[in-house]
């Protein structure tokens, strides 16, 4: 199955349309685990454990375990991903972006080495940068377009003066995604939740492709106002959630309140179509 056939059976399947984000913050583990790299494995595979049957995709930030050498454990992680939720895709988010010959060996770090469905890019390099990771047939990319951080602002708002319309560089790169970089229906777009008009925006200019919506939860992004503004019935969005329902709890049961969490916002999310 190609990355977007498995985005839309897991979001018929399991009815949702929430990513669960897997951003380990060793400090914030529960007593038992607190403090200890050694445990993010075990921390992340029971809330992959605890949530499999309520979400669209997961979604590991790699940074979270390189900066903890764990790498390891996020091959391991990916691993029990496959054999416990194989319905669902694994958004593998690095937010790579270099040059094609650096690039070719980014895309078989995320495809080959750890075998995720799909991946995040900075697309600000151009096609040439994108394009190594589009070879690998089936697999996925999402661009960054419009973020939830209050710097994207400095850049992604910007008129793009050259171009037929004087574009904003966000709109620009949602056409592009949409269009001619999308040679074989493989890439979304990130658009954050704490600009729901935006997301509306790019939605007008790229009516088909999934995008991929961080920033509800502990950032403060409106899930209600995020479906109604991105969500279409042949276009899925993917909308993410991590540290509020990771850390929903501090206690033993923090794989229970995770599911607890996941479910609300599940629920949410479902009732704002």
């Amino acid at each position: 199955m190609t990355f977007i056939e498995m985005l839309r059976g897991a979001q018929q399947r399991n009815a949702s349309m929430l990513c669960v984000g897997l951003d380990p913050e060793p400090a914030r583990f529960p007593a038992a685990l607190k403090g200890d790299s050694t445990k993010i494995y075990d921390f992340c595979a029971r809330i992959v454990d605890a949530t499999a049957d309520l979400v669209i995709a997961f979604k590991p930030q790699i940074a979270y375990f390189a900066s903890h050498r764990a790498e390891d454990q996020l091959e391991k992680l990916m691993a029990h991903m496959r054999r416990a939720a194989p319905h669902v895709p694994v958004i593998l988010d690095a937010k790579r972006g270099d040059i094609g010959s650096t690039a070719q060996q980014y895309a078989k770090e995320a495809f080959e080495r750890y075998g995720a469905d799909a991946v995040t890019l900075s697309p600000f390099m151009g096609f040439d940068s994108i394009e190594p990771y589009l070879k690998y047939e089936g697999k996925g990319a999402f661009l960054l377009c419009r973020t939830s951080n209050p710097g994207g602002d400095d850049l992604q708002t910007q008129r793009f003066s050259s171009v037929v319309g004087n574009p904003l560089l966000y709109e620009h790169v949602a056409r592009l995604a949409q269009g001619p970089w999308n040679l074989n229906g493989q890439l979304g777009l990130v658009v954050g939740a704490t600009y729901p008009a935006e997301i509306e925006r790019v939605r007008e200019v790229a009516p088909t492709v999934p995008l991929l919506i961080p920033g509800v939860g502990a950032q403060g992004g409106d899930a209600v106002a995020t479906v109604k503004a991105g969500w279409r019935e042949d276009a899925p969005i993917v909308v993410n959630s991590s540290r509020a329902i990771l850390y929903a709890s501090s206690g033993d049961g923090f794989a229970e309140a995770a599911r607890a969490e996941a479910l609300r916002t599940r629920g949410v999310l479902e009732a704002a179509k």
